[in-house]
């Protein structure tokens, strides 16, 4: 198996080639050429297996062979040796058909640990193997960056730089990128929002020249290896739930598309997932392409829910690349059209072909106030506003017929304030992170310019030497 650019004017690369480069030099995203697929017998197998277990069975064919058996499943067990709870995707169920699936057991309490700590090791073992050092950068909106700063500090092949929206993310958030000690570890506050952060990660990775000084590597989930890790907790789920032989829906609170692009991976891997749903806060750019066939940027509206604060939803490049039928030129026209005049239309055949799979929703900051406090109210479980996010639009969309299952992307704990002020409650950080808020902070502000932010990075990398 190889790995192709959704634009199509990028050499096809194996699995670990494509694991370092993140972007392809065409400006494109990663996709497998072809979707390995599971029979029905081979997910009823997963059915009292460990995590760790159905992640090796579902992750393999992605690998490519390039990396030896147990080395890899030593690298997912010592990922997942890193979680608080030994499901590390534990079901909560909180209605006669409703679901939480708890994503935040990890070190940073939030999703994005569950695939950030397996890139960390896989980039570890693909930079050794090739005796090479890499520079990784990244881009967030907030979970991000705590978790892959958590994952990659300390190794000594890479040096990592965070861009974060400065003032713009929640303080537990900062705190998680902001208090490492590691000599290779940087984050840099950008006056500006996570759009210009994630403008500027492109940037880096379209200037050639930069890129291949500094051997640029990403672990935004434009790295294919990301989406990759995530598609295993849409199994381990589905088959808890009485998968493959029953139907299930999923609810994905999303800015960026990658968590709920996953799903649709594991829908194309053979798992059947009735619907997935998209759930967004007031920026709903995703809700609004499949209402009315047209994506369109508009400006950011600061939420209590700052992980999904966004204007382009990247991933959403990978389904439109599938909806097209795979056609490349039709993705980049898109693409083109969303740089010179902020948006394009689907397609009605695109828009069909999306629908076909996916629904979507939008909730306001008073529906996700609302949703904390009852739920709080009817079930004793306490939601962070992300999560309210989806609870508000998985309850909209639920069918008798089939399960629905929320993602639940973070703990309470990392957005106090407005959870707080939902419920009355006040979450406390697990005491293994209490003293985190009280850590000495270390980071440096930027203005939102690429030349300024590429210097910044040519003086801080270590050679290794």
């Amino acid at each position: 198996m190889d790995y192709i650019s959704t634009r199509g004017e990028a050499p096809a690369l194996g699995f670990c080639d494509a694991l370092l480069a993140g972007l392809a030099r065409d400006g494109g995203l990663y996709v497998p050429r072809e979707w390995p697929v599971l029979t029905k017998k081979e997910i009823r197998a997963f059915r009292g297996k460990s995590y760790q277990d159905v992640a090796f069975a579902v992750l393999s064919p992605f690998t490519n062979g390039e990396i030896p058996a147990d080395v890899f499943r030593g690298m997912i067990d010592d990922a997942y040796a890193t979680f608080r709870h030994p499901a590390v995707a534990p079901l909560v169920q909180t209605g006669a058909n409703s679901f939480v699936m708890e994503l935040f057991h990890g070190t940073t309490l939030a999703f994005k640990d569950v695939a950030m700590q397996l890139l960390a090791r896989l980039m570890d073992y693909a930079l050794e193997k090739r005796g090479q050092r890499a520079t990784i950068v990244g881009a967030t909106s907030g979970d991000t960056g705590g978790a892959a700063i958590d994952a990659f500090a300390g190794r000594e092949r890479t040096d990592i730089f965070i861009l974060f929206p400065h003032e713009k993310v929640s303080p537990v958030q900062q705190r998680q990128m902001t208090t490492s000690t590691a000599a290779n570890v940087h984050a840099l506050a950008i006056k500006g929002n996570f759009d210009d952060c994630q403008n500027l990660v492109k940037a880096m990775f379209n200037d050639a020249a930069f890129r291949d000084r500094v051997k640029l590597s990403g672990v935004n989930s434009i790295n294919w290896a990301r989406i990759m890790a995530q598609v295993v907790y849409y199994f381990t789920t589905a088959v808890a739930l009485g998968g493959p032989d029953r139907k299930i829906s999923f609810t994905v609170p999303t800015g960026n598309f990658g968590d709920i692009f996953a799903g649709y991976v594991a829908k194309r891997m053979g798992l059947p997932i009735e619907k997935l749903v998209i759930a967004t806060n007031e920026n709903d750019i995703l809700a609004r392409m499949l209402k009315t066939g047209r994506y369109e940027m508009r400006s950011v509206k600061a939420t209590t829910s700052p992980s999904m604060d966004i204007q382009i939803s990247s991933n959403f490049e990978r389904l439109l690349f599938e909806a097209n039928g795979r056609d490349a030129s039709k993705v980049r026209a898109a693409m083109e059209s969303l740089k010179q005049s902020n948006g394009f239309s689907v397609s009605e055949e695109a828009l069909k072909f999306i629908k076909k799979d996916f629904r979507a929703g939008r909730a306001s900051e008073k529906q996700v106030a609302e949703t904390i406090r009852k739920t709080l109210a009817d079930t004793g479980y306490l939601l962070d506003p992300h999560t309210a996010i989806g609870v508000f639009i998985a309850n909209k969309n639920e069918r008798p017929s089939s399960p629905m299952v929320t993602l639940a992307t973070a703990h309470p704990a990392k957005f106090p304030a407005a959870v707080k002020s939902a419920s009355g409650i006040d979450p406390a950080l697990p005491t293994w992170l209490a003293g985190l808020m009280t850590r000495e902070e270390r980071f440096d502000i930027l203005d939102p310019e690429l030349k300024a932010v590429e210097s910044f990075i040519g003086k801080h990398i270590r050679t290794g030497e």
